[in-house]
């Protein structure tokens, strides 16, 4: 039997009101309310609310909070993660996040969707067993090493960020942006290329 957890990690339209995958929902916003009020200098009730809410991360990972996750269990980071303020997960597909990622202020990766017809959309009160229910769909993000995405970006499902890439302040990431690119605005399209040219000296120019 499907269960509506298989079906959500599939991609495929699920009951976002089972009973499962509420309790797994209030497991992790009850783990991010009680890391956002902890102080930075409690570093050891931090790391540990870090490893229940996100099992699935590298070495070096640190939010700096506030945080809000829907489910955590689902995004992988790799080594060197950093999050900086109100960072916002929305995991209902699986979030895969390389090495030596960064994320600026106010970031969101979001992977659900809802229907466009309201018909569909709209939250059912009760469902033939006498359960309330709301169905929706979600889709996988994926963000290779060793990028950049600054203040107030949102990465929209089924959406590829490729390795070394800075996404600029603001943008809304709907399509797929190939390696080493520079990428901004709403929608978030490809500038040019980082090479070497960008590279900055000792002395914080440009060589």
């Amino acid at each position: 039997m499907t269960t509506e957890q298989e079906r959500m990690l599939a991609g495929e339209m699920y009951n976002s009101m089972d009973a499962d995958l509420v309790a797994q929902r209030e497991s992790a916003h009850n783990d991010c309310l009680a890391y956002n009020q902890l102080p930075e200098a409690a570093e050891t009730e931090r790391q540990t609310l870090v490893d229940h809410l996100m099992p699935n991360h590298g070495e070096g990972c640190y939010l700096q909070g506030p945080v809000q996750f829907d489910y955590g269990r689902y995004i992988t980071v790799g080594d060197n993660f950093y999050a900086n303020f109100n960072f916002t997960v929305l995991d209902e597909a699986p979030i895969t996040v390389g090495n030596n990622v960064m994320c600026g202020p106010n970031v969101t990766l979001v992977t659900a969707l809802h229907p466009l017809r309201y018909q569909q959309r709209n939250m059912k009160t009760k469902d033939r067993d006498g359960e309330d229910y709301s169905y929706e769909h979600a889709l996988p993000i994926t963000i290779g090493d060793n990028c950049w995405l600054a203040s107030n970006v949102t990465v929209i499902g089924g959406v590829t960020i490729g390795s070394g890439c800075v996404i600029g302040a603001g943008s809304v990431v709907v399509k797929d942006i190939p390696a080493n690119s520079l990428a901004v605005g709403n929608p978030c399209r490809v500038v040019r290329e980082i090479t070497e040219a960008d590279q900055l000296g000792a002395d914080g120019m440009p060589r």
